[in-house]
C-alpha cells in the first residue's frame, strides 16, 4: 500500500488527470481544495469514475464558517488573488464550471439556452468528464442523457441546434465501461441488462436513430 501527496492543484486538467489515475490504480482520494467549484468538480469526477473520495477539511471549514458567521472565500493561498487581482478569465471559468455541474445529467433543462455547448448521448459515453473538461476552458456545458422510453426535453429542440453535439462510442468499449461501473457500484451478480451487449446495442441504435433525425448533432468538437 502506497501514499502519494500532490499539492498546489489549481488547474482542472491536472485535477481530472489525478482522478483518472486514482481510478486506474483503484486508489482512495483524499482532497482539500479551497475553491468550492474545484472541490465539487472533484467529487463529481470521482463519482463518475468510481473513485472513493473524501473532502477532508470541508466539514471543519463549514463548522468554523457557521460559528463565526463568515463564508469561506474559496481562494487558496497559491491563487492569483494572493499575487494580484484575479483575471476576468478566471471568473469566467469558475462561472462555467459552476453552471456545468448544475446542468449535469439532464438537470434544469430550462437552462439549455444559456449553455455554450450541449452534449447528448447514452449513459457512460463520457458526457460528464467532457463537460467538466470543457468548462475548465470557459465553456458553459449542459449534458442530456438519451434513455430508451424517455423523451428528450422539449427545450433541447428549441435552442440553437449548432451547439448540440451527439456523443457516440463503440459498443464493445461501452460494455466494458459499464461492466466496470456496475462492479464499482456493487451491482456485480445482480440481475440487470445495463451492461449486456444486446441492451448496449439497442441503446446505441436508439441514439443513432435520433442522430439521423438531427444530422448536425454527431460531429467533432474540434469544429468549435
Amino acid at each position: 500500500m502506497g501514499c502519494s501527496d500532490i499539492d498546489m492543484i489549481d488547474d482542472m486538467d491536472n485535477l481530472i488527470e489525478i482522478v483518472r489515475q486514482a481510478a486506474k490504480e483503484g486508489a482512495l482520494l483524499l482532497y482539500t481544495l479551497a475553491d468550492p467549484s474545484m472541490a465539487e468538480a472533484t467529487k463529481k469526477a470521482c463519482d463518475l469514475w468510481g473513485v472513493p473520495c473524501t473532502d477532508v477539511l470541508r466539514p471543519t471549514i463549514d463548522a468554523i464558517a457557521s460559528h463565526i458567521g463568515v463564508a469561506p472565500s474559496g481562494i487558496s493561498r497559491s491563487s492569483a488573488s494572493r499575487k494580484g487581482q484575479l483575471s476576468e478569465d478566471y471568473f469566467q471559468r469558475i462561472e462555467a464550471i459552476d453552471f456545468t455541474i448544475k446542468q449535469d445529467d439532464g438537470a434544469q433543462p430550462q437552462n439549455l439556452a444559456r449553455a455554450h455547448i450541449v452534449l447528448v448521448g447514452v449513459s457512460r459515453t463520457g458526457k460528464t468528464p467532457l463537460s467538466i473538461y470543457l468548462a475548465q476552458k470557459g465553456y458553459k456545458v449542459a449534458n442530456v442523457p438519451i434513455v430508451m422510453g424517455i423523451d428528450l426535453p422539449k427545450a433541447l429542440f428549441e435552442i440553437d441546434q449548432d451547439k448540440i453535439f451527439g456523443l457516440t462510442i463503440n459498443p464493445v468499449v461501452l460494455q466494458a465501461i459499464r461492466k466496470t461501473r456496475a462492479n464499482t457500484l456493487g451491482f456485480h451478480g445482480q440481475k440487470s441488462n445495463y451492461a449486456e451487449m444486446e441492451h448496449v446495442r439497442q441503446e446505441l441504435d436508439h441514439a443513432n436513430q435520433i442522430f439521423v433525425r438531427h444530422p448536425t448533432w454527431p460531429r467533432s468538437l474540434e469544429k468549435l
